[in-house]
């Protein structure tokens, strides 16, 4: 089981980035998936989520909601989250996971964003 985030980097405030998170090594359509994300000293926080079932249920953490925007591709074995004008404090690791809501029993490699002037 893999999980690759990617689409990090370095974005002005009010910017916009789309992350992606490929997964290899299961039936990507029979799960659900998150995405965390993480800054040094502090705990992973919960962002969103998305179901597996039909319609994809989705999720947001409240001091997220709005700005982001989590959507999956059975097809192409990919979710992905939209983050709209970031701040600052957005600067994270950035990582999916698979499974129910705000687990991270199967975690995958993050990805960096950095949003500064």
């Amino acid at each position: 089981v893999q999980l690759q985030a990617s689409g990090g980097g370095l974005v002005q405030p009010g910017g916009s980035l789309k992350l992606s998170c490929e997964a290899s090594g299961f039936t990507f359509s029979s799960y659900s998936m998150n995405w965390f994300r993480q800054t040094p000293g502090k705990g992973p926080e919960w962002i969103a989520f998305i179901g597996n079932n039909e319609g994809w249920t989705k999720y947001y953490a409240d001091s997220n909601r709005g700005r982001f925007i989590v959507s999956r591709d059975n097809a192409e074995n990919m979710t992905y989250l939209q983050i709209n004008n970031l701040k600052p404090e957005d600067t994270a690791l950035y990582f999916c996971t698979r499974g129910a809501i705000r687990t991270m029993s199967v975690r995958g490699l993050g990805t960096l964003v950095t949003v500064s002037s």
